[in-house]
Order: C-alpha cells, then sequence, then structure tokens
C-alpha cells in the first residue's frame, strides 16, 4: 500500500458549523499549549455524536460533541465518554489520550471533550476498492479484530476504576427492556418484523453470562489501524455505548455488523461495515475465533446476534426519525428506514433457522 490512506477529516456539513470564535478563545485559556489559528474540519463517519478535527498550528486535536437536535435523557453522555477515557489511559493503551471536558453549553451550544488526535487508517465500507487490502492482510485485520474484543474484555475494570460505569447484575433483562422501549418511542413506520423480534428477546432472555468492560459499538469503522502495519490495532473510538456488562452482548452486537459475501444482495446494500472484502472470516468464524481466543461458551450465539441486531435497528431508527423531524441534515440519513426493515428481518431469519449464517 503505497498510498497514504490515513483517515482524514472532509468539509462540516451545513447545519453542524462550530462558534469556531468561542471555541479558539475558550481553547486559548485552558490549553494554552496549543497555539496558532484555529482551523475545524468534520469526520465523515458516525451517525451519532459528531466529531471534529480541530488543527492549532502543528498541533491536531479532536473534538467531541453530541448532535444538533433536542437533548435525549441519558444519550450522548460527553462526560461520561470522557471518564471512559480519562480512566483507562493508564489500563488500556488503546484508547485516545483525553485532553479536556468542557460542560459549558455557551461555547458551542452543547458540552463536549477534546483528545489528542490517533492518527491511522479506518476502514470504511465507502473506502474506495483500491484501499482494500489483499486477502492475506485482510485475515490478519480480521483477526486483530477480534483478539482486540477479547482484549478488551480481559481489561480489569475495577482497577481502572469503572466499577460503577454499569450495573452488570440483570443487565442482559434491562438491554432488551429498554432497546424494545427505545423503539417504540422512536418508531416512525409499521414494521412487524421488528415487533415480532422485540416480543422473541423477551421471551428467550438469557441470563449473563460474564461480566466486562464491553464496548457495544465494536467494528471495523471504530478501530484505528497502524499506517505501517494494518494488522495493527492502535486505538478503539466511539466509547458512548460503552459499559459493564455481558460480553457476549459485546460480541453479537459485533457479529450484528458482519455481512457475509453470500447474504442477499439487499443486506449487503445496507453497508455497514467492509466485511464482504476476501479475507475476511464469516460470522460464523468470527464466533468461533472469538471463543477460541477468550474460552467463552457460545453455545446460545444466536440470542445475542438477534439481539445485537435489533439494537443497531433501533438505534438507525432513531437516527432516522431524527432526521425526519428535521434535527439532522445528514442525506444519508434519508432511507435508514430501509436498513430498519432489513436488519429486523436478518434478525427474524435468524430466530427462524437458529443460526447466525445462510439465512436466506
Amino acid at each position: 500500500m503505497s498510498k497514504n490512506w490515513i483517515d482524514q477529516p472532509k468539509q462540516i456539513r451545513e447545519g453542524e458549523e462550530l462558534n469556531t470564535t468561542a471555541l479558539q478563545e475558550y481553547l486559548k485559556t485552558h490549553l494554552p499549549q496549543y497555539q496558532g489559528d484555529l482551523e475545524v474540519h468534520q469526520f465523515p463517519g458516525g451517525a451519532s455524536n459528531l466529531t471534529y478535527l480541530l488543527k492549532l498550528g502543528d498541533s491536531e486535536l479532536v473534538l467531541r460533541r453530541p448532535p444538533f437536535g433536542p437533548k435525549i435523557k441519558s444519550a450522548h453522555d460527553m462526560s461520561r465518554e470522557y471518564r471512559i477515557f480519562s480512566n483507562l489511559i493508564d489500563y488500556y493503551p488503546k484508547v485516545p489520550t483525553p485532553l479536556l471536558f468542557c460542560e459549558d453549553e455557551s461555547i458551542i451550544g452543547r458540552e463536549f471533550y477534546i483528545m489528542e488526535r490517533l492518527k491511522g487508517v479506518i476502514l470504511r465500507s465507502t473506502m474506495p476498492k483500491e484501499m482494500y487490502p489483499a486477502p492475506d492482510l485482510m485475515r490478519g485485520i480480521g483477526a486483530s479484530l477480534i483478539n482486540t474484543l477479547v482484549e478488551l474484555h480481559a481489561v480489569d475494570y475495577k482497577a481502572a476504576g469503572l466499577g460503577e460505569l454499569g450495573r452488570p447484575e440483570g443487565y442482559n433483562e434491562r438491554q432488551v427492556r429498554g432497546w424494545t422501549k427505545r423503539y417504540y418511542n422512536s418508531q416512525t413506520d409499521d414494521v412487524k418484523e421488528m415487533v415480532a423480534v422485540s416480543e422473541w428477546l423477551t421471551k428467550n432472555l438469557l441470563p449473563e453470562s460474564g461480566t466486562s468492560l464491553i464496548h457495544n459499538d465494536y467494528k471495523y469503522d471504530n478501530v484505528i489501524l497502524d499506517e505501517k502495519d494494518w494488522t495493527k490495532i492502535i486505538g478503539i473510538l466511539d466509547w458512548e455505548m460503552a459499559t459493564i456488562g455481558d460480553p457476549l452482548m459485546d460480541l453479537g452486537t459485533s457479529l450484528c455488523y458482519w455481512t457475509n459475501p453470500n447474504d442477499p444482495d439487499w443486506v449487503q446494500q445496507l453497508s455497514l461495515s467492509p466485511t464482504t472484502i476476501s479475507g475476511n472470516p464469516s460470522r460464523e468464524e468470527v464466533a468461533n475465533l472469538y471463543a477460541a481466543a477468550s474460552g467463552r461458551d457460545i453455545s446460545n450465539i444466536v440470542f445475542y446476534y438477534v439481539f445485537g441486531l435489533f439494537k443497531i435497528a433501533v438505534v438507525v431508527q432513531q437516527i432516522y426519525k431524527r432526521y425526519k423531524t428535521g434535527h439532522s441534515t445528514n442525506p444519508k440519513f434519508a432511507s435508514m428506514n430501509h436498513a430498519v426493515k432489513g436488519l429486523s428481518v436478518m434478525a427474524h431469519q435468524a430466530i427462524q433457522k437458529n443460526k447466525i449464517e445462510n439465512l436466506f
């Protein structure tokens, strides 16, 4: 790979601009070590919290803030995400270095935090084909992705001071109940599969398989690869939904992003993650690789996979409603109702066939 594929920001989307004058003055006071005129760009990835690149002279920082629109209680908690980074940095090296949290909403309209930029490669479903790794390299990246998830689940979260981050007892029941409630609160269309899947999850609820620090949105475009060796993961991003809970629920979320090359075309068109590139393991192989590396029992993997699909469908539904109600102008959100339908159909098929592969 001779071309520089380091992840780069784009022009700021209309309606998501920051008050650069107020922000520059704030940075001069609170991060005086970074000098120079402020230049702001926006990273295109992510459909929830917004991420910006701040250039100050030769320095590059990253700012994270909630989306524009009405505040949602208990969602988009910048202080929580900042706390996770601050506590983890001394116990787990694959997180960006946090620098500053600001709760003063007069600066850019909402609270935000700033961290150092981790420069590297991010594999996205929308990346150009010339960026696709060769099969052997892709195989190595896939193995690294799975092993890094196992590493994360082995972190001593209590030693890192994150024991109060979540309530592991009853986690699975609260997740099923909570995401079902979120779906009905954000529903716009009548999707019968979403109803059937939520009812099945409630009737087939499993107790927790264990307790770990879990990311809850772990996939290719939330990890940063070393630009010199793409099989090395140097950072994990987007910890908005991280908590303490069942590690197999985390695995299920990762699996729900994993499209196989033999999945129907309409599934592949959802473009959830670049997992159809030659060299990637299949969903079943991902689960088996995780089990081998972690020693965990995955005999009930269908439940976790179905829940993952349901949860992501609800997240997508919430984003779609935000677009429908005019609180986001991002054009890629306009057809997300089709993704909700597709994800729920996949979940329903997994239930009917009691497996996570060859569902159609």
